[in-house]
């Protein structure tokens, strides 16, 4: 049996959650529903769990400022968010789980599966996230995190050159040569780099604006990127080029 415990300060919301995780959920019992984050804080050293349900915006305290009250965080941890589309890209970011309100009952199921299948700590996601989430400016994007089967590889956005679609899996290629397969489709990618100066050329290609050399014209219609890679540029993606660049 998984111990969990649920901070929140909507009431309300604790009960719906504790409802919910015994429905779908029935390997994990909720051991302490905290409305109060110092409280929270407590129940965690004392009742040692083995997933954290944390909601971020919480009065006096908020979620960010009790884990670092904690320190070293030992156990699984699940933000509930109501948060905006941008947070939702700062999670997918941080690659940290979330869940978003309401709550879905197969969304909580597969939350609760990652949680217990994690063992890797979360410590430099969180730093993102916190980054991501309260303001860091867009021209010093800083690292992504990117899962894979047995952790997370962080990787400088700066130095990611271009990213491959492989059915429901992303292929990313980096200035050292190095190649990373995460499993997220190339669309959840480009939702979360798009504003980092990507730009989707190709139903299968995402592109580093930085990282283009050259744009060959013709019936070959492909960009060159910085490590000589030979990407096609769609029709229908071309006028995305000119705006960003002013040529083609």
């Amino acid at each position: 049996m998984q111990k969990a415990i649920i901070i929140d300060d909507e009431a309300d919301s604790v009960k719906l959650l504790t409802l919910q995780l015994k429905m779908y959920c029935p390997q994990v019992q909720v051991v302490a529903g905290c409305t109060d984050a110092a409280d929270g804080l407590q129940q965690i050293k004392t009742l040692q769990p083995n997933i954290v349900f944390l909601d971020i915006e919480m009065p006096v305290m908020n979620g960010f400022q009790l884990l670092e009250k904690l320190g070293a965080i030992n156990f699984s941890l699940v933000f509930v968010t109501a948060y905006d589309q941008f947070a939702v890209k700062a999670f997918r970011f941080s690659a940290l789980d979330y869940l978003l309100k309401p709550i879905d009952g197969k969304d909580l199921q597969a939350a609760v599966q990652k949680a217990m299948n994690r063992n890797w700590p979360v410590q430099q996601q969180l730093t993102m996230l916190k980054d991501q989430v309260q303001g860091t400016p867009k021209n010093h994007p800083g690292k992504i995190a990117l899962p894979y089967q047995n952790g997370v590889s962080f990787v400088e956005v700066e130095n990611i050159v271009y990213c491959e679609s492989e059915n429901n899996y992303t292929r990313f290629y980096t200035a050292d040569g190095q190649q990373h397969l995460v499993s997220k489709n190339l669309g959840d990618i480009q939702e979360v780099l798009e504003e980092r100066n990507f730009v989707r050329v190709h139903r299968q290609y995402l592109v580093n604006l930085d990282h283009i050399k050259k744009y060959v014209r013709g019936e070959g219609n492909y960009l060159v990127l910085s490590n000589d890679a030979n990407i096609p540029v769609a029709r229908s993606q071309k006028e995305k080029l000119i705006e960003r660049f002013g040529w083609l």
